[in-house]
Protein backbone atom coordinates (compact mmCIF):
# COMPACT_ATOMS: atom_id res chain seq x y z
CA UNK A 1 0.00 0.00 0.00
CA UNK A 2 1.05 3.56 -0.62
CA UNK A 3 2.29 5.20 2.55
CA UNK A 4 0.88 8.53 1.47
CA UNK A 5 -2.33 7.13 0.01
CA UNK A 6 -3.42 5.22 3.09
CA UNK A 7 -3.03 8.16 5.50
CA UNK A 8 -6.41 9.59 6.47
CA UNK A 9 -7.18 13.29 5.97
CA UNK A 10 -8.70 15.06 8.96
CA UNK A 11 -11.25 17.63 7.86
CA UNK A 12 -11.12 20.66 10.21
CA UNK A 13 -14.21 22.38 11.58
CA UNK A 14 -15.68 24.91 9.13
CA UNK A 15 -14.70 22.87 6.06
CA UNK A 16 -17.34 20.88 4.17
CA UNK A 17 -16.47 18.12 1.72
CA UNK A 18 -18.98 16.95 -0.90
CA UNK A 19 -18.32 13.86 -3.00
CA UNK A 20 -20.42 13.80 -6.16
CA UNK A 21 -20.87 11.51 -9.14
CA UNK A 22 -17.76 10.48 -11.13
CA UNK A 23 -15.50 11.30 -8.15
CA UNK A 24 -16.06 15.07 -8.36
CA UNK A 25 -15.03 16.43 -4.95
CA UNK A 26 -15.98 19.92 -3.77
CA UNK A 27 -14.27 21.38 -0.70
CA UNK A 28 -15.69 24.58 0.83
CA UNK A 29 -14.01 26.56 3.55
CA UNK A 30 -13.51 30.02 4.97
CA UNK A 31 -11.11 31.08 2.19
CA UNK A 32 -12.95 29.70 -0.84
CA UNK A 33 -14.25 26.69 -2.76
CA UNK A 34 -12.23 24.16 -4.75
CA UNK A 35 -13.66 21.50 -7.07
CA UNK A 36 -11.73 18.73 -8.79
CA UNK A 37 -12.54 15.48 -10.55
CA UNK A 38 -10.43 12.46 -9.59
CA UNK A 39 -9.72 9.11 -11.21
CA UNK A 40 -12.81 6.88 -11.34
CA UNK A 41 -10.86 3.88 -9.99
CA UNK A 42 -10.20 5.57 -6.64
CA UNK A 43 -12.79 5.26 -3.88
CA UNK A 44 -13.08 8.45 -1.83
CA UNK A 45 -15.04 8.10 1.40
CA UNK A 46 -16.00 10.66 4.05
CA UNK A 47 -16.64 9.18 7.49
CA UNK A 48 -17.48 11.96 9.95
CA UNK A 49 -14.52 14.32 9.81
CA UNK A 50 -12.09 11.83 8.21
CA UNK A 51 -11.52 11.54 4.48
CA UNK A 52 -9.97 8.31 3.14
CA UNK A 53 -8.85 7.15 -0.31
CA UNK A 54 -8.69 3.46 -1.28
CA UNK A 55 -7.68 1.71 -4.49
CA UNK A 56 -9.20 -1.41 -6.04
CA UNK A 57 -6.00 -3.37 -6.75
CA UNK A 58 -2.22 -3.13 -7.01
CA UNK A 59 -2.01 -2.29 -10.70
CA UNK A 60 0.80 0.25 -11.34
CA UNK A 61 -1.61 2.96 -12.54
CA UNK A 62 -3.86 2.54 -9.48
CA UNK A 63 -0.85 2.56 -7.16
CA UNK A 64 0.31 5.85 -8.69
CA UNK A 65 -3.16 7.42 -8.56
CA UNK A 66 -3.67 6.39 -4.91
CA UNK A 67 -1.00 8.66 -3.45
CA UNK A 68 -1.69 11.45 -5.94
CA UNK A 69 -5.41 11.52 -5.17
CA UNK A 70 -4.80 11.64 -1.43
CA UNK A 71 -2.18 14.39 -1.76
CA UNK A 72 -4.43 16.55 -3.96
CA UNK A 73 -7.36 16.12 -1.54
CA UNK A 74 -5.15 17.07 1.41
CA UNK A 75 -3.92 20.16 -0.48
CA UNK A 76 -7.53 21.18 -1.15
CA UNK A 77 -8.54 20.82 2.51
CA UNK A 78 -5.50 22.75 3.77
CA UNK A 79 -5.97 25.43 1.10
CA UNK A 80 -9.55 26.34 1.95
CA UNK A 81 -8.87 26.28 5.71
CA UNK A 82 -5.44 27.95 6.13
CA UNK A 83 -4.29 28.84 2.60
CA UNK A 84 -0.89 28.85 0.95
CA UNK A 85 1.81 31.49 0.56
CA UNK A 86 5.05 31.80 -1.38
CA UNK A 87 7.60 34.51 -0.69
CA UNK A 88 9.84 35.91 -3.41
CA UNK A 89 12.80 38.24 -2.97
CA UNK A 90 14.15 40.72 -5.50
CA UNK A 91 17.92 41.21 -5.51
CA UNK A 92 19.64 43.88 -7.58
CA UNK A 93 20.41 47.58 -7.63
CA UNK A 94 17.34 49.47 -8.81
CA UNK A 95 15.15 46.35 -8.83
CA UNK A 96 11.91 46.89 -6.93
CA UNK A 97 8.24 46.01 -6.77
CA UNK A 98 5.16 48.08 -6.00
CA UNK A 99 1.52 47.24 -5.49
CA UNK A 100 -1.01 49.20 -7.60
CA UNK A 101 -4.47 48.19 -6.45
CA UNK A 102 -4.45 44.40 -6.74
CA UNK A 103 -1.71 44.27 -9.39
CA UNK A 104 2.07 44.13 -9.15
CA UNK A 105 4.40 46.54 -10.93
CA UNK A 106 7.91 45.11 -11.26
CA UNK A 107 10.96 47.20 -12.16
CA UNK A 108 13.60 44.60 -12.99
CA UNK A 109 16.10 46.47 -15.15
CA UNK A 110 14.09 46.20 -18.36
CA UNK A 111 13.26 49.29 -20.40
CA UNK A 112 9.67 49.11 -19.14
CA UNK A 113 7.85 48.16 -15.93
CA UNK A 114 6.19 44.73 -15.90
CA UNK A 115 2.57 44.58 -14.75
CA UNK A 116 1.19 41.33 -13.34
CA UNK A 117 -2.54 41.10 -12.70
CA UNK A 118 -3.79 39.12 -9.73
CA UNK A 119 -6.02 36.26 -10.89
CA UNK A 120 -9.11 35.32 -8.93
CA UNK A 121 -8.24 33.74 -5.59
CA UNK A 122 -4.70 35.19 -5.51
CA UNK A 123 -3.63 38.12 -3.35
CA UNK A 124 -0.30 39.93 -3.45
CA UNK A 125 1.42 41.53 -0.46
CA UNK A 126 4.47 43.79 -0.68
CA UNK A 127 5.90 44.36 2.82
CA UNK A 128 8.96 46.16 1.38
CA UNK A 129 10.17 47.10 -2.14
CA UNK A 130 12.22 43.88 -2.43
CA UNK A 131 9.74 41.26 -1.16
CA UNK A 132 6.60 39.78 -2.70
CA UNK A 133 4.22 37.43 -0.89
CA UNK A 134 1.78 35.50 -3.09
CA UNK A 135 -1.21 34.17 -1.11
CA UNK A 136 -4.17 32.03 -2.08
CA UNK A 137 -6.23 28.97 -1.34
CA UNK A 138 -5.28 26.99 -4.48
CA UNK A 139 -1.78 25.54 -4.09
CA UNK A 140 -1.32 25.06 -7.83
CA UNK A 141 -2.34 28.64 -8.68
CA UNK A 142 -0.06 30.13 -5.98
CA UNK A 143 2.90 28.14 -7.29
CA UNK A 144 2.15 29.02 -10.91
CA UNK A 145 1.89 32.78 -10.28
CA UNK A 146 5.09 32.71 -8.19
CA UNK A 147 6.85 30.89 -11.06
CA UNK A 148 5.57 33.46 -13.59
CA UNK A 149 6.89 36.32 -11.44
CA UNK A 150 10.26 34.57 -11.03
CA UNK A 151 10.48 33.97 -14.80
CA UNK A 152 10.46 37.73 -15.49
CA UNK A 153 14.07 37.94 -14.24
CA UNK A 154 15.43 34.60 -12.96
CA UNK A 155 18.43 34.86 -10.63
CA UNK A 156 21.74 34.75 -12.45
CA UNK A 157 24.75 32.91 -11.00
CA UNK A 158 27.46 35.59 -11.40
CA UNK A 159 26.03 38.50 -9.38
CA UNK A 160 22.96 36.80 -7.86
CA UNK A 161 20.64 39.47 -9.26
CA UNK A 162 17.04 38.66 -10.12
CA UNK A 163 13.83 37.34 -8.56
CA UNK A 164 14.25 34.28 -6.34
CA UNK A 165 12.18 32.29 -3.88
CA UNK A 166 13.00 33.17 -0.27
CA UNK A 167 14.28 29.64 0.46
CA UNK A 168 16.13 29.27 -2.86
CA UNK A 169 19.92 29.07 -2.78
CA UNK A 170 21.69 30.57 -5.78
CA UNK A 171 24.80 28.64 -6.76
CA UNK A 172 27.34 31.35 -7.46
CA UNK A 173 30.00 31.10 -10.15
CA UNK A 174 33.37 32.79 -10.33
CA UNK A 175 33.64 35.45 -13.00
CA UNK A 176 36.46 35.87 -15.48
CA UNK A 177 39.93 35.43 -14.08
CA UNK A 178 41.10 38.43 -16.15
CA UNK A 179 44.71 38.49 -17.33
CA UNK A 180 46.19 35.79 -15.11
CA UNK A 181 48.65 34.25 -17.53
CA UNK A 182 50.33 37.41 -18.85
Amino acid sequence: MSRIGRMPITVPAGVTVTIGDANVVTVKGALGTLTQQFNANMTIALDGAVLTVTRPDDEPENRAMHGLTRALLADMVIGVSTGYAKTLQIVGVGYRVALQGKNLVLNLGHSHPINIEAPEGIKFEVPDPNTIIVKGYDKQAVGQIAAVIRSKRPPEPYHGKGVKYSDEVIRRKAGKAGGKGK
